[in-house]
């Protein structure tokens, strides 16, 4: 059928006033999964209206008697590249995106107005999943371009057209569109604008198609996400846009873990070891934990980090000799006159050195060569700072038998305001947690002694952004500059507070 689709019916004058008869209404069919396309083109002709279809679909739906259009007919081009070109065209996506004022713009380009946009992409993630190795050119190849082109065309202009990402669960009854499926009620509540018995009302229908666009971008957004994720993993192996994980929060979750940044370059390097995802976590949560406390009281800061939340975190005062026995570090000769990150971590990781064994460590400067070899007789699975001296990044790289993960920060990187995650499907979005934590939140005293050294409100500091980063419930104690005792992630207050009493306690 190569004759033009009429925008309306041909004018007749009567007596009363001139009468424009509704034009047919056309649909747009163009599928990779053809499954149930025979009974919907059919169950579309028998509302009256006009099919247009690209080559494949066109030729199934004619060599079963459906009368059909094809989009080659509309274009005057034929299929080009093998099939990679065939909706890209103004005549079809005009008649998606023409608004009812551009009705006499149409006319002018004898163009036809499209109603109905039904579509389904090509499976590229079928093709990426599949067992065995992944064939590149096959998923190259299912790159949909023009089926994302006429669903987001069709969302957005949803006021006039309505989509449906037609899938094989689609029902039909007796030659007609079962409207118990999805797609079903979709194409039914569209075509029931022109039976007067089963009329939509027009909020109702707006509403519908406000819904159909949305489906439409999420769709296309997360078929985007799942090619550039590809793309990533393909060509990204310099570590700039994407880093693979050992494994993900267990050992088995091993295929596709990955840190990755979206149009920034990383702001972390592996320089040594492969980190696994809950090192991430520490790592990402501890560098927020004790950057902040640096800033707030002008000290080296360290944190020891296990699963997800602080076993210590101290800023770098001098140790006395009591504390340094405790500490263990008594024999490393630290500074004892000025404060240093040395200290830091040795108070970080001796104020509860059980739930310190196997921590991610992090520390808010330049990690030297003291400090790493107060590291290197701890077992810990990594560290992140912002840079290494020569000397202390040859002692953590031979540790764990030259596994020990070494990240280096950018201490200049600034996240997005928004913080966004996957839990069981859906995802959770929020502001990112960014309460500033330092000496002026400590002002307002309420007891009847106003004043509180500089040191008082330097544990009130680490407490306060120790919790901040620990996972609730959750209550720390702190003393000279460092964590005492905390109790996290415990269902009662109460039972958070008897353990870091008792941490404090201990210590």
């Amino acid at each position: 059928m190569s004759d033009k689709l009429p925008l309306t019916s041909k004018k007749s004058q009567t007596k009363s006033e001139e009468y424009v008869a509704p034009r047919k209404p056309v649909a747009l069919i163009s599928v990779s999964d053809k499954t149930n396309i025979i009974e919907l083109g059919q169950a579309l002709k028998n509302k009256e209206y006009t099919l247009i279809a690209s080559g494949g679909t066109a030729a199934l739906l004619r060599d079963n008697n459906v009368k059909v259009t094809e989009v080659s007919d509309i274009t005057k081009f034929e299929e080009m590249l093998g099939g990679r070109v065939k909706t890209l065209h103004p005549a079809i996506h005009a008649g998606i995106l023409a608004r009812n004022e551009d009705l006499e713009e149409m006319e002018s380009l004898d163009f036809n107005l499209i109603d109905i946009v039904i579509v389904n992409l090509y499976p590229f993630d079928k093709v990426i999943k599949g067992d065995g190795k992944i064939n590149h050119e096959k998923a190259i190849d299912n790159i949909d371009i023009g089926g994302v082109a006429l669903l987001r065309a069709g969302a957005k202009n949803y006021e006039r057209v309505s989509m449906s990402r037609i899938s094989s669960m689609a029902r039909f009854r007796n030659n007609d569109i079962d409207s118990r499926s999805e797609d079903g009620r979709v194409i039914q509540q569209q075509t029931a604008r022109s039976a007067s018995s089963t009329r939509l009302t027009e909020s109702h229908q707006a509403r519908r198609n406000n819904f159909l666009a949305r489906m439409a971008f999420e769709q296309t957004a997360s078929y985007d996400e799942s090619i550039s994720g590809y793309m990533r993993r393909q060509f990204v192996t310099n570590g700039k846009r994407q880093l693979p994980l050992k494994y993900g929060t267990n050992p088995h979750q091993k295929e596709e873990a990955e840190l990755f940044a979206v149009q920034q370059d990383m702001p972390i390097k592996v320089l040594n070891g492969s980190p696994g995802y809950i090192n991430i976590l520490d790592g990402l949560n501890a560098w927020q934990l004790v950057s902040e406390i640096a800033y707030a009281t002008n000290l080296p800061a360290a944190a020891s980090f296990k699963h997800v939340s602080p076993a210590g975190a101290a800023v770098g005062l001098p140790l006395t000799d009591a504390e340094a026995q405790a500490c263990m570090v008594k024999d490393l000769n630290l500074e004892k006159n000025k404060p240093s990150l040395a200290a830091a971590y040795s108070r970080a990781r001796g104020a509860d050195r059980m739930s310190s064994f196997g921590d991610f460590i992090a520390l808010s400067e330049k990690c030297d060569e003291l400090t790493a070899k107060v590291i290197n007789r701890e077992v810990s699975d990594g560290v992140i700072a912002p840079d290494y001296d020569e000397a202390a990044l040859s002692i953590l790289a031979k540790k764990k038998n030259g596994n020990y993960t070494v990240l280096k920060i950018d201490p200049k990187y600034l996240p997005s305001e928004d913080e966004v995650r996957t839990v069981f499907g859906l995802k959770l979005k929020q502001k990112r947690n960014n309460a500033v934590i330092n000496a002026e939140i400590f002002q307002n005293i309420v007891s009847q002694n106003t004043h509180l050294p500089k040191n008082v409100i330097d544990d009130l500091i680490v407490a306060s952004i120790a919790v901040k980063y620990t996972q609730s419930n959750s209550v720390c104690f702190a003393l000279n500059g460092q964590v005492i005792g905390i109790g996290a992630g415990q269902q009662s207050r109460i039972h958070c507070t008897r353990l870091a009493g008792e941490k404090a306690v201990n210590w």
